[in-house]
Order: C-alpha cells, then structure tokens, then sequence
C-alpha cells in the first residue's frame, strides 16, 4: 500500500459492497462452500480499496475482529448473517449492507440452516487485524494477524 493512498468513505464502500452482493453473475461462479471453515477469495485490491467474497455454512463464524484500522463494509448476497458488535445482534439478509468505522469490532456468524455469502470492501486494503474474546460484556485482544496469514 502507498504511504499517500486515498481511503474510500464508508458510504462508498457500501455502495460497492451492496452493488456487487446484489449482481450475482459478477461472482455466483466463484463461490465455495467449506466444511473446513468460511471460505474466501479477494476479488479486487488496489491502493485505496480491496474486495473479498466469503461463503458461509451454518455456524460458521468470524470470531470478535477489528480490521487494523481500516474503513469497511459488507453485504449480504445469499441467505443471512447476524451481526453482533458487543452492543447489539442484527440479522442481515439478502440485499443489506452494514458500514463500520477503523475502530469497529464485530463478528459475523451465520446462524441460519442455509449457505450465506457476502461481499467485504476495505479502505485502505487491511494489512492487520486483532481477533478478541468477549468476556462479561468486554473485549479482550487475544491475536494480531497479519495479511500473509490470509
């Protein structure tokens, strides 16, 4: 990443997760299903911005992440995903889309008995992420991933 690159605006980061979640024939070909774990393909990155799809299965989870300061979104494809951002869990179906700020944690799970897949936009391009463990309503960092580790 360029030490100058623009950043996209969360708006603009949901008008491109929503756009490409709701054009299926830009990404249905690509999709796969894991027992293993969520699986996931970049679609997209250059120096303000990339795009990943994710397909879940039932009970497939993220876990409590930030995105190493970086701006993002998702959008619901496929079935549905709950949010739970230690305030409040928010189902989300086919067509929404969330926007977060760089010092958002959340984690995304798929809780219904169906596939999911939505479409994630960062801005700029994540390089790190923490990973937490929620205890008594509090967030405790656990991990520090790198890129390569992606």
């Amino acid at each position: 990443m360029t030490a100058n690159a623009p950043t996209l605006t969360r708006t603009r980061l949901a008008d491109i997760a929503h756009a490409l979640a709701t054009s299926p024939d830009e990404w249905i070909q690509r999709v796969r299903l894991s027992t293993d774990g969520r699986w996931y393909e970049r679609l997209h990155s250059d120096d303000d911005h990339e795009i990943w799809l994710i397909s879940w299965l039932p009970g497939q989870s993220t876990g409590f992440h930030d995105h190493g300061g970086s701006r993002g979104a998702f959008a619901v494809a496929l079935g549905t995903l709950r949010e739970h951002d230690v305030t409040v869990e928010r189902d989300l179906h086919a067509g929404d889309a969330r926007e977060f700020g760089p010092d958002y944690v959340h984690e995304v799970r798929n809780v219904s008995t169906a596939p999911a897949v939505s479409v994630h936009v960062y801005s700029p391009p994540l390089s790190t992420m923490s990973r937490y463990d929620l205890t008594d309503g509090r967030l405790t960092k656990v991990a520090e991933e790198g890129a390569e580790q992606w």
